[in-house]
Protein backbone atom coordinates (compact mmCIF):
# COMPACT_ATOMS: atom_id res chain seq x y z
CA UNK A 1 0.00 0.00 0.00
CA UNK A 2 1.34 3.40 -1.18
CA UNK A 3 1.68 6.06 1.31
CA UNK A 4 -1.02 8.71 1.53
CA UNK A 5 -0.35 12.31 0.00
CA UNK A 6 0.05 14.72 3.14
CA UNK A 7 -1.69 18.34 2.67
CA UNK A 8 -1.18 20.96 4.95
CA UNK A 9 -4.34 23.66 5.98
CA UNK A 10 -3.73 27.50 6.14
CA UNK A 11 -6.65 29.23 8.06
CA UNK A 12 -8.49 27.80 10.92
CA UNK A 13 -11.20 30.22 10.92
CA UNK A 14 -14.84 30.67 10.01
CA UNK A 15 -14.92 28.20 6.72
CA UNK A 16 -11.50 26.23 8.03
CA UNK A 17 -12.77 24.77 10.70
CA UNK A 18 -14.69 22.33 8.09
CA UNK A 19 -12.23 22.16 5.66
CA UNK A 20 -9.49 20.62 8.87
CA UNK A 21 -12.63 18.22 10.02
CA UNK A 22 -13.22 16.50 6.66
CA UNK A 23 -9.71 16.66 5.67
CA UNK A 24 -8.65 15.09 9.29
CA UNK A 25 -11.48 12.68 8.50
CA UNK A 26 -9.36 11.64 5.55
CA UNK A 27 -6.44 11.37 7.36
CA UNK A 28 -4.28 13.51 5.13
CA UNK A 29 -3.40 16.29 7.78
CA UNK A 30 0.33 17.01 8.15
CA UNK A 31 -0.22 20.70 9.59
CA UNK A 32 -2.56 23.04 10.70
CA UNK A 33 -1.56 26.71 10.02
CA UNK A 34 -3.35 30.03 11.46
CA UNK A 35 -1.88 33.08 12.70
CA UNK A 36 -4.69 33.46 15.25
CA UNK A 37 -3.64 31.63 18.33
CA UNK A 38 -6.44 31.67 20.49
CA UNK A 39 -8.18 30.08 17.07
CA UNK A 40 -5.00 27.19 17.24
CA UNK A 41 -6.10 26.21 21.13
CA UNK A 42 -10.13 25.92 20.08
CA UNK A 43 -9.08 23.47 17.12
CA UNK A 44 -6.42 21.83 19.73
CA UNK A 45 -9.72 21.05 21.63
CA UNK A 46 -11.47 19.40 18.86
CA UNK A 47 -8.55 17.85 16.80
CA UNK A 48 -5.71 16.80 19.13
CA UNK A 49 -4.10 14.49 17.49
CA UNK A 50 -2.60 16.98 14.83
CA UNK A 51 0.90 19.23 14.45
CA UNK A 52 -0.33 23.18 14.72
CA UNK A 53 1.51 26.27 13.60
CA UNK A 54 1.39 29.93 13.23
CA UNK A 55 3.96 29.81 10.41
CA UNK A 56 2.67 29.53 7.20
CA UNK A 57 6.06 29.09 6.37
CA UNK A 58 6.44 26.35 8.42
CA UNK A 59 3.82 24.70 6.40
CA UNK A 60 5.07 25.79 2.95
CA UNK A 61 8.67 24.43 3.93
CA UNK A 62 7.64 21.55 4.84
CA UNK A 63 9.40 18.87 1.82
CA UNK A 64 6.45 16.25 3.19
CA UNK A 65 3.66 18.23 2.48
CA UNK A 66 2.51 17.46 -0.96
CA UNK A 67 -0.42 19.99 -1.12
CA UNK A 68 -2.16 23.04 0.67
CA UNK A 69 -5.28 24.00 1.62
CA UNK A 70 -6.24 27.76 1.82
CA UNK A 71 -9.07 29.17 3.93
CA UNK A 72 -7.82 32.62 4.43
CA UNK A 73 -9.27 35.96 4.43
CA UNK A 74 -10.07 36.72 0.54
CA UNK A 75 -7.37 39.35 0.59
CA UNK A 76 -4.56 36.79 1.97
CA UNK A 77 -5.77 34.30 -1.07
CA UNK A 78 -3.04 35.51 -3.73
CA UNK A 79 -0.19 35.99 -1.35
CA UNK A 80 -0.25 32.62 0.36
CA UNK A 81 -1.24 30.85 -2.97
CA UNK A 82 1.62 32.47 -4.41
CA UNK A 83 4.23 31.37 -1.81
CA UNK A 84 2.77 28.28 -1.86
CA UNK A 85 3.02 27.29 -5.31
CA UNK A 86 6.88 28.73 -5.24
CA UNK A 87 7.27 26.49 -3.10
CA UNK A 88 6.35 23.60 -5.13
CA UNK A 89 3.19 22.66 -3.66
CA UNK A 90 -0.10 21.70 -5.24
CA UNK A 91 -3.15 24.55 -3.95
CA UNK A 92 -6.66 24.45 -2.94
CA UNK A 93 -7.15 28.07 -2.32
CA UNK A 94 -11.22 29.07 -0.98
CA UNK A 95 -12.92 31.55 -3.33
CA UNK A 96 -12.25 34.00 -4.44
CA UNK A 97 -8.46 32.72 -6.05
CA UNK A 98 -7.94 36.33 -5.72
CA UNK A 99 -9.25 39.99 -5.72
CA UNK A 100 -8.56 41.10 -9.42
CA UNK A 101 -8.08 39.27 -12.76
CA UNK A 102 -4.59 40.30 -13.16
CA UNK A 103 -3.61 38.47 -9.74
CA UNK A 104 -5.87 35.21 -10.60
CA UNK A 105 -4.41 35.07 -13.85
CA UNK A 106 -0.74 35.16 -12.26
CA UNK A 107 -1.58 32.15 -9.99
CA UNK A 108 -2.75 30.34 -12.80
CA UNK A 109 0.18 31.20 -15.15
CA UNK A 110 2.12 30.39 -12.70
CA UNK A 111 0.42 26.89 -11.57
CA UNK A 112 0.85 25.91 -15.39
CA UNK A 113 4.78 26.79 -15.33
CA UNK A 114 4.98 24.58 -12.06
CA UNK A 115 3.31 22.19 -13.42
CA UNK A 116 1.12 22.11 -10.32
CA UNK A 117 -2.74 21.56 -9.49
CA UNK A 118 -4.28 25.70 -8.63
CA UNK A 119 -8.36 24.82 -7.91
CA UNK A 120 -10.80 27.29 -6.15
CA UNK A 121 -13.52 25.87 -4.07
CA UNK A 122 -16.88 27.17 -4.70
CA UNK A 123 -20.25 25.14 -3.24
Amino acid sequence: MSARVKIGIIGLGYWGKNLLRNLNELNVLAIACDCDKNIIKARKKEFPGLKYTSSVSEALNNPQIKGVVIATPAATHYEIAKRALEAGKDVFVEKPLALNIKQGKELAALAKARKKILMVGHI
